[in-house]
């Protein structure tokens, strides 16, 4: 976190009930916390909502985040909750602009935590160049969440040259990873199991909104679709784009970047990293003119070094996804089935 943010003297220690009540300690824990952190113009009116000026090409999404701990190697809720939501409107080929923030507390918490959360939604939101323009809190009963949820809903500005949708793949274009793959999930994993590692494995959150427009801005109409593969993992969101499409997708095992630290949790874990989470990557399915052009410029960006063509888009085999192992076998990758790493996002 690289905000000095140092934090107000506070009548209470911890989150209570009172705190949702809407009155006096709302106001208090409202004032002196999230409109002076947050403050904006829009903010700053403390209505029940925002009016804004928004183009006639908007995109709009919304997003719940529920994870545990809620604090974890390289960022915590807050940041995961801007940045998650940046990234889904980022992947629409949209400039985000605008987010609703609303916290769901348990009794308990403590307020310094609060704060930490704060900062680094507040630290998000600077590097993603949004505002917070509107939002609510309310607090529950002790043992009725878990410590903290947040939802969060985002507006943005369709860019110029963006036409994302499935509609546009076709057999020959070419499927890019942006990074190494999953690695939120095993720092996620990391704390829960106890894991020690030479270096200690950092989630990979981080908004990629500034990568995205500058891909547009060079490559435009070219790149067909853009997908950030959270839960559920590459494996997951590949097989949906292959079912939605009515295509084929082969993949090369070989090409998939994972750094080795991850990949050997995996493997102790039992994990396959295809269906691990991530918070700080993205899948981009570009024209076969512009791939290697597209990787060129990704890996010129701040991390994404490892950005690689993974496979590409085929007739062969329709709707399904067929991954070729390092020794030349294929398996067909299936979606995930069940859970595999809960409370992640």
């Amino acid at each position: 976190m690289q905000l000095n943010c140092p934090m107000p003297k506070l009548d209470f220690d911890i989150i209570t009930l009172g705190h949702g009540s809407g009155g006096l300690l709302t106001n208090r824990l409202l004032d002196s916390g999230v409109f002076d952190l947050l403050q904006n113009e829009h903010l700053d009116k403390r209505h029940d909502g925002a009016i804004l000026n928004l183009s006639e090409k908007t995109a709009f999404t919304t997003d719940s985040f529920v994870i545990s701990p809620i604090f974890f190697p390289g960022g915590n809720i807050g940041e995961l909750a801007v940045n998650g939501t940046v990234n889904d409107l980022a992947m629409c080929g949209a400039i985000p602009q605008y987010l609703s923030l609303s916290f769901i507390i348990e009794e308990g918490l403590t307020m310094t935590e609060f704060w930490d959360i704060l900062v680094a939604i507040k630290y998000a939101c600077e590097q993603s160049r949004v505002q917070v323009v509107t939002g609510d809190t309310k607090v529950v009963e002790r043992g009725k969440g878990d410590k903290i949820f947040i939802n969060t809903t985002g507006v943005g500005q369709l860019h110029e040259k963006a036409n994302i949708g499935t509609s546009n793949i076709k057999a020959g274009d070419q499927i890019i990873v942006s990074n190494n793959i999953a690695t939120h999930g095993i720092a996620i994993m990391s704390v829960r199991e106890g894991l020690e590692f030479e270096t200690t494995v950092e989630s990979d959150t981080r908004n990629l909104n500034h990568v995205i427009k500058e891909l547009l801005d060079e490559f435009g109409e070219e790149i067909h679709l853009l997908r950030d593969p959270t839960r559920g993992g590459v494996g997951t969101v590949l097989t949906e784009i292959a079912r939605d499409s009515g295509l084929g997708i082969d993949i090369l095992q070989t090409a998939i970047p994972i750094d080795d630290q991850v990949n050997g949790a995996c493997e102790i874990l039992g994990l396959d990293p295809l269906y691990v989470a991530n918070e700080g990557i993205f899948l981009a399915i570009v024209d076969a003119s512009i791939g290697e052009a597209v990787v060129e410029k990704i890996r010129a960006l701040p991390h994404c070094s490892n950005a690689s063509i993974i496979g590409n888009i085929t007739t062969v085999h329709p709707r399904q996804v067929v991954l070729t192992s390092g020794i030349g076998g294929k398996r067909v990758v299936n979606m995930l089935a069940g859970t595999q790493l809960p409370r992640i996002c």
